[in-house]
Formats: structure tokens, sequence, C-alpha cells
């Protein structure tokens, strides 16, 4: 694969942030990059950060909802969503959300997508944790 092509991926800094072993930022490179840009689109909430209140994924207002089928449904709206606006070298190929059978307050929310440049199917499965009992 030619170099110029995988060099739209990108690389930015690693997520959690860490420093490498000459004392560095530690970066995250090509599809790594692209899947740490994912989380951390879906572990902030809108308005959240000060400066692009509209950064994020609305999921966030669903942590005091039943773990049902609308909740469900909104999660899949609220992720598809956030992916469109804010992560422009993938294309979204489906979400699908369901209850995790071994801890009732976790929806298991799995995104299936494309890497533009690269036609690379993955998926990643993001596990979104409510208030218990709610």
């Amino acid at each position: 694969m030619s170099e110029t092509r995988t060099d739209v991926l990108g690389t930015g800094w690693s997520f959690p942030v860490a420093v490498d072993a000459r004392g560095r930022v530690a970066l995250a490179r090509r599809e790594r990059d692209i899947e740490e840009a994912i989380l951390v689109i879906l572990l902030t909430a809108k308005g959240q950060r000060v400066m692009r209140p509209e950064f994020g994924c609305g999921i966030h207002d669903l942590v005091f909802a039943p773990n049902d089928a609308t909740t469900a449904g909104l999660a899949i709206y609220y992720v598809e969503e956030a992916l469109a606006m804010w992560e422009p070298r993938i294309r979204v190929l489906d979400v699908s959300a369901a209850p995790d059978p071994s801890a009732p307050e976790r929806l298991l929310i799995e995104i299936k997508y494309e890497v533009k440049a690269t036609y690379d199917r993955r998926a990643l499965v993001f596990p979104f944790y409510r208030i218990p009992g709610e």
C-alpha cells in the first residue's frame, strides 16, 4: 500500500495520554489513532469542552435511563450522529446496542466502520455504563 494513502489516517497523542520510552508524549498512528479518536468522541459529553461545546456524544444523557430498547435506540442514534460529525476518516457501517447479559447496568454498543482511505473494515465494542437501579 502506498505510504501517502496511509498518511491521511494521521498520528495523534495516544489515549489515555502517556509518555513513551524517550520521555515524550506517546503517539498513536494510523488505525490505532482512529480507534482512539472514536473513544475520545464517545467518552466526551457534549458541553464538556469549554471552547468546543458541541464536541462529543449525547449518549451521556442516558446515564440514568432504563436499560431497555428505547435507551438502546437512542444510544445508537447518538453514536451515529457523533461519529458522522467528528470522525471524517471513517464510514459508519452499522451500530447496534444491547444490554450486557452479565452486567445489567451496562449497555454494549458495537460499532462497525470502514476506514475511508484504506477500505479496512473494523469493529469496536464500547461499553456504556448506566447508574444501576435507575
